[in-house]
């Protein structure tokens, strides 16, 4: 090789590598909506009060771009938490994921104000950016999808009865079975998932094996949201363990309440309460306390987190399943696109998105076709805001205010305590 060679050989690889100049976080926008329920929704802890209070975060770059998030309640309490990550967000380089989680939800600093939530709705929003700016989609910036279509539970609750529609009232066997089967005939589900716990457990054990005996051929899974004490959780297993159950889901509290149970049970089981990070992950696999990991987008700080988490668990050859902690399609999208990337998505999904009556996404509600929800095809998220719905929905949020998710408006008084004794009365339920 000549000198002239090497010296430009030499010079092409001490080069540095120069990177286009990329848009910049230019401004960052938080609304809070109210969303209708069909019926207002009842849980072990609480209960949705006929809406869902969610806020939509949109994050703008200086060339126009807008990318979207989603977090859930808080209302003006998560305006602001949004509003006031300005100063972090404004200049930063929507591509550089790994510096946004250091910068948003660092795991010392963020012990003093718990960021891990509004990091995952401004990480959906980069997302969405850098498949605008790239052509690709959410799930393609993960590895690609492995899947089209992403299987989805029907998401049964004890419901008050609406006053304005009429909707709702559910609370006995029959009811709670007819009420699966027009699910079942509207969206095509073939897993049923009964939100537990606010009853007595024999209560829930009725309803259950009567959702069996109904649908003897569909997947059945039951969560009493943590409340059961584990002597309780295990008699209850026992008395449905012959059942098509996915997993018993949050039977009890903590991973050393979850562990004690497995060990007892022969079905699986599972958790979206007691491992929501890294550290309770690798706590979960050296135990071995529970079966199924529910992945949440939001819980886990992200849609990236989340997709780390499903690798781990392959890597342990642990369950996983994608889990729902009450979306509009914002939400719904980041789901569908962790779904599609999965490779070991071994259950329907949860979600409860068949409750609301609309949403804030441009062409309205995304559609369940046998039981699936099929990937979004555009870039990025693949959705986009419907600026009228945004509005109304944030008008309705002003009027109605938010709730207070962990009380019973059905109980004056009543608080959740874990493991519970003091369960809502059936014949007590508003007609």
């Amino acid at each position: 090789m000549s000198k002239k060679s090497e010296t430009n050989t030499q010079a092409k690889t001490s080069a540095p590598l120069r990177r286009r100049p990329a848009p910049r976080i230019a401004e960052l926008r938080a609304t809070s909506v109210a969303v209708p329920l069909e019926a207002p929704l009842r849980h072990a802890h609480g209960g949705h009060w006929g809406r869902f209070v969610r806020t939509v975060v949109e994050v703008e770059t200086d060339d126009g771009r807008i990318g979207l998030g989603e977090l859930g309640g808080g209302g003006e309490s998560a305006q602001d938490a949004v509003r006031g990550l300005r100063g972090y967000l404004i200049g930063h380089d929507p591509r550089e994921l790994e510096a946004l989680r250091w910068k948003i939800m660092n795991p010392v600093a963020s012990l003093y104000n718990n960021r891990l939530q509004l990091h995952a709705a401004i990480e959906f929003a980069c997302l969405d950016l850098i498949g605008q700016q790239t052509g690709l989609r959410a799930c393609d910036l993960l590895g690609g999808a492995l899947r089209e279509r992403v299987p989805f539970a029907s998401y049964l609750f004890y419901r008050d009865r609406d006053p304005l529609s009429g909707r709702g009232g559910e609370v006995t066997p029959d009811q709670m079975v007819a009420h699966a089967r027009e699910l079942r005939d509207e969206y095509g589900f073939r897993t049923i998932k009964l939100k537990g716990g606010l009853f007595a457990p024999d209560h829930d054990i009725e309803v259950f094996r009567a959702l069996a005996a109904a649908f003897p051929r569909d997947r059945l899974r039951l969560d009493p949201n943590s409340v059961w004490s584990v002597e309780e959780a295990l008699r209850v297993a026992r008395a449905i363990d012959d059942l098509n159950n996915d997993y018993f889901e949050d039977f009890t509290f903590g991973l050393e309440g979850m562990r004690r149970l497995r060990h007892f049970v022969r079905t699986p089981t599972a958790t979206n309460t007691v491992v929501v990070n890294f550290e309770q992950l690798a706590a979960c696999i050296r135990s071995e306390a529970v079966d199924v990991i529910l992945l949440d987008t939001t819980f886990w700080g992200g849609l990236r987190q989340a997709y780390k988490a499903g690798q781990v668990l392959e890597t342990f050859q642990w369950g996983a399943s994608v889990h729902s902690s009450g979306e509009l399609g914002i939400q719904l999208a980041t789901m569908l696109h962790l779904g599609a990337a999965l490779p070991n998505l071994s259950f329907a999904a949860d979600a409860h998105y068949h409750h609301l009556q609309g949403d804030v996404i441009a062409g309205g509600k995304l559609a369940c076709v046998d039981g699936c929800f099929t990937l979004p095809q555009g870039p990025g998220l693949g959705v986009s805001l419907d600026q009228g719905k945004l509005a109304q929905y944030a008008e309705a949020y002003r009027e109605q205010g938010g709730y207070t998710y962990d009380r019973d408006p059905q109980r004056p008084g009543w608080y959740a305590v874990v493991p519970e004794t003091r369960f809502a009365d059936p014949a007590e339920m508003r007609v």
